[in-house]
């Protein structure tokens, strides 16, 4: 699977998904980190990646104002938990497929995953 990952996902969690063959850029490798949340969707939606982030926030810009987007996977946990929530995100990636993720709002947490589809037909590409 195809990834851009928000500055806020840890090291290792990008280490681990290089590890597991995934394609990961993150935004600080294209000079990115400084950007704002929206352009990092639009960033994600132009390079038709998935967004992974450990970023709340995210949630409301897709769901509160239905803003466009290719997916993403949101990551739920503490340093202390983060150990099984990298365990959970692999059993997602394992069980579903690019095409099955893209234009959803996945939440990924410790023991447990959830996949919410964008509902409105704009988020569609």
């Amino acid at each position: 699977m195809r990834f851009l990952a928000d500055h806020d996902v840890y090291k290792l969690t990008i280490e681990y998904l290089r590890e597991w063959g995934h394609d990961v850029i993150t935004i600080k490798e294209l000079g990115m980190s400084r950007a704002s949340d929206e352009d990092l969707l639009n960033k994600a939606r132009e390079t038709n990646r998935l967004l992974i982030t450990r970023d709340k926030d995210f949630g409301g810009l897709l769901f509160l104002k239905e803003k466009i987007a290719t997916g993403v996977i949101f990551l739920r946990g503490n340093p202390r938990t983060f150990a099984e929530v990298h365990q959970e995100l692999q059993r997602l990636l394992k069980e579903h497929s690019e095409g099955e993720l893209k234009y959803s709002f996945c939440v990924v947490e410790s023991g447990r995953h959830q996949i919410r589809r964008l509902g409105s037909s704009t988020q569609r590409l």
